[in-house]
């Protein structure tokens, strides 16, 4: 190479190494002005706070031990609501059951464990949603003779300040042991007759085991009886037995703040109606009753006359069940003397025209009722003619359901022009 031409090269060299990035402990900071700014507005997430407050740090030392040093009261107001915000969901209920009584933080538990919530129905408190929602949880999926009633106990012992409200869907029976034949055979010889082995109780839970930490329990659905059972269907799953009617008897002794008691497609019959009244006559606070889908005939009838004569019922249920014209005729006479109740549902029962033109004149005496539903129980013309005299002369009903029965149009005319 000529040495003019190395001396033109050798510019582009000088060019190249002085654009070289100088060594890390060569640079100046200063050299960039970008680093040296207080505030740099493009960048959202920066921030001249490099180390979180010590207060920062404790509050969420507090919320990370909370389930072992829970000293919640002790903190301020603003520092309180920093560690609601942040408490888990999954904390043990002892812990948190009388502790916390923020609305935010069992609505964020709530949520997490049922996507729909109406708390509407609990008396706008999230908190009251969670623990009897929780509640009816363990009782639903409790087995007898195979779970434990002690975390039942335990709970409604809990959160007695909180329970308001039970509606129960369903009750399991024991779980059905399947014996090999060659067991049971062997069974029966040896005991020489087939009934010597005893069938296995059908019994469910017991609720009187939780009925004196319920104390303050206001209305109460049950249903005996197994939801979505599909294609494991038997008859035995819908059974109410005698020692289920005797354990929620003694409870409802116990429920003196009860006001609504719903019991229905759990095969309540005669017998066991007449027990369940027994309990509830005189009852100081039950205003609405409801035993709706069941098979009560006329003897239970005679037992919830009973009842309606010594209670403040207002609002009596029993659509749906095998009552017949005696039955009637007794809860008629019933009304002839009661001034409080204001709405009776017999809808879908036999008491055909002798137990409707019974109900009807006793609607000429009674001043209190202002709704009756009498629909689908074979009345005709005799049952039509008395209620069009009870339309003219009684001015405190105000809603009559006929439907579903064979009156004919004349009598329908009879009715209109009673109004």
């Amino acid at each position: 190479m000529s040495l003019g031409s190395m001396m033109s090269a050798s510019p582009v060299i000088g060019k190249v190494s002085s654009s070289a990035p100088l060594p890390v402990h060569q640079r100046n900071p200063a050299a960039d002005p970008r680093k040296m700014r207080r505030i740099i507005t493009e960048d959202y997430s920066w921030s001249l706070a490099i180390i979180p407050p010590l207060s920062d740090l404790c509050l969420l030392h507090i919320v990370h031990n909370f389930e072992h040093n829970p000293i919640l009261e002790k903190l301020l107001p603003k520092h309180r609501s920093k560690v609601l915000d942040k408490l888990s969901t999954s904390l043990p209920l002892p812990v948190t059951a009388n502790l916390i009584g923020h609305e935010d933080y069992w609505r964020r538990r709530s949520t997490e464990r049922w996507p729909t919530c109406d708390i509407s129905h609990y008396g706008f408190s999230w908190k009251r949603l969670f623990f009897e929602r929780h509640l009816e949880n363990l009782i639903e999926h409790f087995i007898p003779d195979l779970t434990d009633t002690g975390p039942i106990c335990h709970m409604a012992e809990l959160t007695k300040n909180f329970i308001k409200r039970l509606e129960i869907q369903q009750l399991l029976p024991p779980v059905k042991v399947e014996v090999r034949k060659d067991d049971e055979a062997d069974d029966i010889s040896d005991s020489g007759s087939e009934a010597a082995g005893e069938l296995p109780s059908m019994d469910h839970f017991d609720l009187n085991l939780i009925a004196d930490s319920l104390c303050d329990l206001e209305e109460l659905h049950l249903v005996y009886g197994v939801k979505g059972c599909g294609m494991n269907f038997e008859w035995n799953l819908f059974k109410f037995t005698n020692r289920d009617c005797t354990s929620l008897a003694n409870a409802l002794r116990t429920w003196k703040k009860l006001k609504v008691f719903r019991l229905h497609r759990s095969k309540v019959d005669d017998d066991k109606v007449r027990i369940l009244i027994r309990s509830l006559l005189d009852h100081p606070s039950l205003v609405h009753l409801d035993l709706s889908h069941n098979q009560i005939s006329d003897r239970g009838a005679r037992a919830v006359w009973k009842l309606i004569n010594q209670s403040q019922l207002r609002i009596l249920n029993l659509c749906n069940n095998n009552i017949r014209p005696h039955g009637a005729q007794a809860i008629a006479h019933a009304l002839t003397k009661n001034t409080t109740l204001q709405i009776l549902n017999l809808r879908l029962n036999h008491i055909e025209d002798e137990g409707g033109t019974a109900l009807c004149n006793a609607l000429l005496q009674n001043t209190s009722l202002e709704k009756l539903h009498i629909g689908g129980n074979e009345l005709s013309e005799p049952t039509a003619t008395v209620l069009a005299q009870v339309l003219s002369k009684n001015p405190s009903l105000k809603s009559v359901n006929i439907s579903c029965n064979r009156i004919g149009l004349v009598c329908y005319w009879t009715a209109g022009s009673s109004f």
